[in-house]
């Protein structure tokens, strides 16, 4: 509780100065149930009664549990941008504690909130902007996408971090001069998927790879599993030259995979061809490694999202709720993910929920 308490405690409390429940213990109870299963306000108001005589170990609950009405209040009200700036404190506090490098592979990448829609608006969901340390499985930081602009979303949330050591990959979407800036200025190398969509930048690469000239390769064969066999062949050519033709900021080297799958007993699919603009040479292997490992953030946190949080069937959508909720879900998922428990996510959550001593193993893995 120290931990979360030292994170937490510069949160402006949006409500009355009346209010009768502290800001700090609404949030924690909330934590808490979101780390056995809750989805919803209601949720957490349940949790809080069942668990009344637990939570008063250490919280003071000087009113009792908040209600359902308070927990939805807290959430309309909370300014986002000041939970999401707590949220990063804590986890950097966290990683820390627990020896956990937030460096390597950092995946940037959109994901809607598919029930987050206004009456009518069905069809334009709210949508964030999530940034995910591959290597260390934990989410570290996400921006609501006004007016669903994801590219204007992801220079706001890199602006907000340090990427010292870090790799930042993202789809064709992002390889933009202004997000090659942001990364290299936050102190990052960047891996980014070009397609024709950067017109002349995009000929000059592959016509680049047409023409001889040095270059390293390798390739990779993935086992086989689910009845299909992936052969991938990767290659490096160093070019500098594309910073200064296309006022590209730090390109150094232009990267190329080539894939190969086959189903079993089946012909051979036709090659899929996919090029990348990075900001320093690596080895053709690591290429396959960064490449692959950017496909974590859809596997690791937007599918685990959806199936264990059921993110994507919340209707919460009042005022700031959903953004706050989401950044709520995320620091519940670090926590459960980084607990040494080797059991699955599902029977984590499963037995929070059931095992008071679990539930507070958790709770205090977080310190």
């Amino acid at each position: 509780m120290k931990k979360f308490k030292k994170a937490f405690r510069r949160l402006p409390d949006p409500r009355a100065d009346n209010a009768r429940h502290d800001l700090l213990e609404v949030l924690f109870i909330a934590l808490a149930a979101m780390l056995c299963g809750a989805e919803s306000c209601s949720d957490m108001a349940d949790f809080g009664e069942s668990k009344e005589e637990l939570l008063r170990l250490f919280l003071r609950l000087e009113h009792g549990i908040p209600s359902h009405d308070t927990f939805s209040r807290v959430f309309r009200l909370l300014k986002p941008q000041a939970f999401e700036r707590a949220f990063r404190r804590f986890m950097a506090a966290f990683a820390k504690a627990n020896h956990i490098k937030l460096t390597g592979v950092v995946a940037v990448d959109g994901k809607a909130l598919r029930g987050a829609y206004e009456r009518g608006g069905k069809a334009t969901p709210l949508h964030m902007v999530n940034v995910f340390a591959v290597d260390a499985r934990m989410a570290l930081a996400q921006q609501k996408a006004s007016g669903r602009n994801e590219t204007a979303g992801a220079l706001e949330v890199l602006d907000l971090l340090s990427l010292e050591g870090c790799i930042v990959t993202a789809d064709a979407l992002h390889c933009t001069r202004a997000f090659a800036a942001t990364v290299r200025e936050r102190g990052g190398d960047y891996v980014l998927a070009i397609k024709a969509n950067r017109g002349r930048l995009f000929t000059a690469v592959t016509q680049q790879f047409a023409r001889s000239g040095k270059r390293s390769t390798a390739e990779q064969i993935d086992p086989s599993t689910h009845d299909r066999r992936e052969v991938r062949r990767a290659t490096i050519m160093r070019n500098t030259s594309l910073a200064g033709l296309y006022g590209f900021p730090g390109a150094a080297a232009i990267g190329r995979i080539t894939s190969r799958r086959r189903l079993a007993e089946q012909r051979a699919d036709a090659p899929v061809v996919r090029h990348y603009l990075l900001s320093k040479y690596i080895a053709p292997k690591r290429l396959l490694h960064v490449t692959r490992s950017h496909w974590g953030i859809e596997n690791q946190l937007h599918w685990v999202l959806d199936v264990h949080f059921a993110e994507d069937s919340n209707r919460s959508r009042c005022d700031h709720a959903p953004e706050n909720l989401a950044i709520l879900r995320r620091l519940a998922l670090n926590i459960l993910r980084t607990h040494p428990d080797p059991a699955s996510l599902r029977r984590k959550i499963k037995r929070a929920g059931w095992d008071n001593a679990f539930l507070m193993a958790a709770l205090s893995h977080m310190r």
